[in-house]
């Protein structure tokens, strides 16, 4: 008989028209990758690619600032995996313009006002 002791793990992924949030029981060592693979959530989304794919705990990418990678980092209890979505847009870029914008904004705001 093993001694295995179990944890409570979440998994979630969210498109903005459909998020899904599951929980599972893991056994206590399972990584951040093996969660993912054991909540079926790929089969839910199917666009989701487990090789390419960026995840996270509590909004902290895994693989970055000294985290390990999904595939090595251990669950604790209560974790939540978090499975990313590409990025569309620089949000640097998309920064830029709307500063680029509001000044636009301001100016011809400011021309209309001594035109008057």
């Amino acid at each position: 008989m093993t001694d295995s002791k179990m944890i409570v793990v979440e998994v979630v992924y969210g498109l903005p028209e459909k998020q899904k949030l599951i929980q599972l029981n893991v056994a206590a060592g399972t990584t951040a990758l093996q969660a993912v693979e054991q909540s079926g959530i790929v089969q839910a989304f199917p666009q989701i690619d487990l090789e390419t794919c960026k995840m996270g705990i509590f909004s902290q990418v895994l693989g970055t600032k000294g985290l390990p990678e999904p595939s090595e980092y251990q669950l604790q209890e209560r974790d939540r995996v978090e499975i990313y979505r590409p990025l569309i847009a620089d949000p640097k870029e998309v920064r830029r313009r709307r500063a680029e914008e509001a000044k636009l904004k301001k100016e011809q705001a400011e021309t209309d006002g001594k035109a008057v």
